[in-house]
This record gives C-alpha cells, structure tokens and sequence, in this order.
C-alpha cells in the first residue's frame, strides 16, 4: 500500500507526498495537464516542443541540467496525448535543488529568440529523422487520421507536419505557455526520504506565491463510433511488406482497458504468446508480429502490427491474424493462459513500486486521471477481468467496420 499526503495550494497546485525512508533518494515528478490534445489543429507538435523548451533554462537559471548534476542527481520528461510530466531523482539532502529549479521553469521560463529557433530545428530534425526518413515511420500519422476524424488524437504527439514548428513563432510558444505550464495545471508530487511536512513547507516556499492563471480546461470534441472498415496503402522503399491494424478500444478509467490491456498480452508478449507461438514459431507467416493498446485516457487503439517474410504475402497475413482474433471471439482463453498473463502483469506492477520515481510518476498520473488512490488498486483491476470479459471484449472490438487498416507494400526495384 502506498501511503501518502494531499494538499492543494492556494495558487491551485495541487501537491502529493509519499515518504518512503528505506531510499536516500528523492524524487520530484511535476505533471502539466496538457498534450498534444490540448493543440490547436493548425498549430500541432507544441506540447512535444515544449519538453524541449523546458530544458532552455529560466532567466535565473540559463542552463537546467548543471545545478541538478552538480547536486549528484538527474532529470529528464516525456510527452504524450494527454500530458507533460517532467521528473527529478536527487539525493534526499538536495532535493530543494529541484523545487528551486521546477519552480523557476514555471515562473520564468527563458523566451530568447536564438534558444528558441534552436529548439525548434532540434524537434524539426527528430520529426524528419523518427517519421520521415525511416521505414513505417509515417504509421502513427496515418493510422491516427484513419481512426480519429474529430477528436485531436488524430494527429500524434510529434505533431502533424513538421512545418507547424518550423513556422511558429516565439508569440505562440508564449501563449501556449501562459495557457498551460501554470500552478493551477500541475501536479507536484514528492516522493522518496522526506518529512511530509518540512516538504510541503519547502513546496509552498517555492512554488506558492507563483500566480495561478485561471486554467480553463478544454471540452474536447468527442469521436462518434466507427461504422465502416477505414483502408490505406501505401507503396514505399521499405525492407519487408507490414500490417497495422487498429481497433477502436475504451480509454483508461473504463473497466475495458484493463481487460485489453490483458488480451494484448495474451496475443503477444512473450515466447509463450498466440502470437509467437502460432504466426511466428509454427507457421512463419510473420517476421515480427505484436499487439499493445494505446493507453490514452480517452478511448483509444489496439494496434496489431506485423512484418512479413519475403515468401509471405499481405493478403495471408491478414488471414492468420484474423484467425486468430476470431478463435479469441469463439473460443475464449481458458483459465490457465488468463491466470499466467494475469500474474507477469501484477508481478511487473509490484516492482515497479520498488522504485520510487516510478511511485512518484503514478502517483501524478492517477491524480490527473481523477484519484491518487488508483495506485493501489491497479493489481485488483487486472485480477478482477475474467475469461467472459476477455472474450466478450474481443466480440466487442474486432470487427471489420471497427478496423483500421494499414497495409505497407514494397516498391519495385528499378
């Protein structure tokens, strides 16, 4: 059971704190509500580009990375969907280093205009380099407009062209900061060998007198449901023929994700796997064939994707996949195979809990998604799901005019 304090300043930053003295760590998980979701359609990548911008360091602070070295600890982010989450792991001694440093960010981020235009070709060159230059590197792009016609999922996090960075200017990357990277945004959480309340006092010395900015959240527009099978091919210089498919799914807080996340496991991971065992092992039909859900907190995708030997064709991979998604509608799974699924995925969430920056980022996302205390019931939620939920799930999702298909084909040497 992971135990821990819940405050909320009066700027509207709201706070968490976990103490865990068995560590001579701490960690420092700041979560800003805002993804590539929150992006206007015409102005997309900015939530990635400002993971980047973040590091530029404040107008007290020019570099962000040296203090938290020199202090023995290490940082970095991640963006996605739905939100930004920067995190700090320091030694318990120092870890007002990190607030000083996460609150200044907030107050006073750096605007120059040269960090900025660095930044900016950084982001354009790591679109070009992970979307445009390799093989399949466009799927997500085009898998995500094939299914999201009206919610902004349908453009990924990178962003939708590479020209809505390369073309921005430093007023928008203001606005949008202003909009977002506030107090009344985020979500502080402190983890690790701390006094509960020497932190939260350390926490208001830093963060409470920033200025909440009236953060009004975004009524997103949600996707209606998919009535018709959605098709693309694309001929391209790419090494082996691929398949993607993806399957309209529920998002995070539904009872449906748990029971995918396990029929994704189910499918492929590990030798042990349908997959694995049947379309790869036995019969070669795939080079390379896995399946994973999305994870986004509105309803979201179960991506199946699979890379074709030279002696297979497209049209026998989508049969055997197909295959065996209809003996999962048919015939379910049988206790054994649910129960070994169901034992690596709480096995891994055990560990995790071993660390405390892992702790530290749940505890962040749980309270974004509405309650802290999910961190404690996650290993009920995955032992709950039984085998008529894993085949009534499978009838519910894989269907033809719920599939979005994605087909790669090799173009013919010259």
């Amino acid at each position: 059971m992971i135990e821990y304090q819940r405050h909320v300043l009066d700027n509207g930053l709201k706070v968490l704190i976990h103490e865990d003295q068995s560590t001579p760590l701490v960690a420092l998980n700041l979560l800003y509500n805002v993804g590539s979701r929150d992006e206007d359609e015409d102005k997309t990548g900015f939530a990635h580009l400002f993971e980047h911008l973040m590091f530029n360091g404040s107008k007290n602070i020019p570099d962000f990375d040296a203090p938290i070295q020199l202090a023995g600890g290490e940082n970095n982010a991640f963006t996605n969907n739905d939100i930004t989450n920067f995190y700090d792991i320091v030694p318990a001694d120092n870890f007002e280093i990190a607030l000083w440093l996460e609150s200044d960010r907030m107050r006073d981020l750096s605007f120059d205009q040269k960090g900025f235009d660095t930044q900016k070709k950084v982001v354009v060159e790591e679109f070009k380099e992970t979307c445009l230059n390799i093989p399949y590197g466009d799927a997500w792009h085009k898998l995500s407009s094939m299914a999201y016609h009206t919610h902004p999922y349908k453009w990924p996090t990178i962003g939708k062209v590479p020209e809505h960075i390369s073309d921005s200017h430093i007023d928008d990357a203001r606005a949008f900061f202003s909009r977002h990277y506030c107090p009344d945004n985020a979500i502080l959480v402190i983890a690790g060998q701390v006094q509960a309340d020497h932190a939260l006092e350390m926490i208001e010395k830093w963060f409470g007198d920033i200025p909440c900015a009236g953060h009004q959240k975004k009524i997103l527009n949600q996707e209606p449901l998919q009535l018709e099978k959605h098709c693309e091919t694309v001929t391209a210089a790419i090494p082996a023929e691929a398949i993607f498919l993806g399957f309209h799914t529920e998002g995070r807080q539904h009872d449906d994700y748990y029971t995918c996340d396990i029929i994704s496991d189910i499918l492929s991971n590990g030798r042990s796997s349908r997959f694995y065992q049947r379309l790869y092992k036995k019969s070669n039909q795939f080079s390379r064939v896995e399946a994973y859900i999305s994870g986004t907190a509105d309803p979201g995708l179960f991506i199946i994707e699979g890379k074709l030997p030279k002696q297979r064709n497209v049209q026998e991979g989508l049969a055997a996949i197909w295959a065996e998604l209809e003996d999962l509608k048919l015939h379910g799974v049988n206790d054994r195979e649910l129960d070994k699924v169901k034992h690596k995925i709480e096995s891994s969430l055990y560990f995790s809990e071993v660390s405390v920056l892992n702790k530290a980022i749940s505890l962040a996302f749980f309270e974004w998604l509405g309650d802290a205390s999910m961190i404690n019931h996650q290993a009920d939620k995955y032992d709950s799901v039984t085998s008529d939920d894993v085949q009534k799930v499978a009838q519910k999702i894989f269907t033809q005019e719920n599939c979005n298909e994605l087909i790669y084909l090799k173009a013919e040497s010259d």
